[in-house]
């Protein structure tokens, strides 16, 4: 049975659909620990494998789930793992088996020869033992839950009834999570905050005269802190803002991009952010 991100608790024996009650319960077990994800070493590395994914996404052309599953396990995992120093294939290695792992979950085709490259090949068992190791590490969690699976249950609280708009909104919203997940100011946030601030973001953009009654039925959600919303709202806002200025609203990766082009706007997306944070002390 393939993972469903958007409703990643159904089980595998009885494959009934779980509540969102469980969900909000439950997504603070699927997230990083920020203070060890931005210790120096770590978020260096993470930079590194996150910019490795997005070339593999592109060369392979690999499903944009798939690699942010990945993304989520190498998150979850760097948070409680320090990297050592001094083993550039190490990040390669990580990168393989979190895509790997993420590609079987999926049920997605993956061979390890599209991303190794000469000098750098990894035998089957070294794979396999640093699966174990990313495993063991996130204590077998491995059905995440991540922003898409929140994404129904807040459209379905807008008055935007109408079945075309809806998907035009959840596709928007989608691609706003895909290209914030990839900034590490948001994994501090829950992935119901950056659900429901994408939505947000999404209708300020796509329907401005529904806007603000879609903020306020979204925002009355029991479950969700409005300051914390409204914090991850305005950042969301201004990463849009930017991807405005720079023409690349497609964050779904056309095929107009190019690996190079990805990692190099990717680089100046991470410098320009680090700037941010430092100026603004958001982590």
């Amino acid at each position: 049975m393939e993972f469903n991100l958007q409703d990643p608790l159904t089980s595998f024996i009885q494959q009934q659909p779980c509540t969102m009650s469980e969900l909000f319960a439950s997504e603070s077990d699927h997230m990083p620990s920020l203070n060890g994800l931005t210790s120096f070493n770590n978020a260096d590395f993470r930079s590194e494998a996150i910019s490795l994914m997005l070339q593999v996404q592109f060369s392979c052309n690999l499903d944009p789930f798939v690699a942010y599953l990945a993304s989520n396990y190498l998150d979850r995992f760097l948070s409680r793992q320090e990297i050592a120093q001094g083993k550039p294939w190490l990040l390669r290695l990580i990168v393989i088996s979190c895509l790997s792992l993420a590609s079987k979950m999926k049920n997605t085709p993956f061979s390890f020869s599209d991303i190794q490259n000469e000098g750098c090949i990894f035998e089957a068992q070294s794979i396999q033992r640093t699966e174990l190791l990313i495993l063991g590490t996130l204590e077998w969690r491995m059905r995440s839950i991540t922003p898409f699976s929140f994404l129904d249950f807040f459209i379905s609280s807008t008055e935007l009834k109408d079945p075309s708009m809806e998907k035009v909104h959840k596709e928007r919203a989608s691609e706003i999570i895909f290209n914030a997940h990839y900034d590490i100011k948001f994994l501090k946030f829950k992935p119901s905050i950056i659900a429901a601030a994408a939505l947000i973001s999404a209708s300020h953009e796509l329907f401005p005269l529904q806007y603000s009654a879609t903020r306020t039925s979204i925002s009355a959600c029991e479950y969700l802190d409005e300051e914390t919303l409204f914090n991850c709202c305005s950042l969301m806002e201004e990463l849009v803002r930017t991807e405005e200025n720079e023409s690349t609203l497609d964050t779904s990766f056309t095929s107009t991009e190019t690996p190079v082009s990805v990692l190099e706007r990717n680089m100046k997306k991470r410098s320009r952010m680090d700037g941010l944070c430092c100026i603004n002390n958001l982590i």
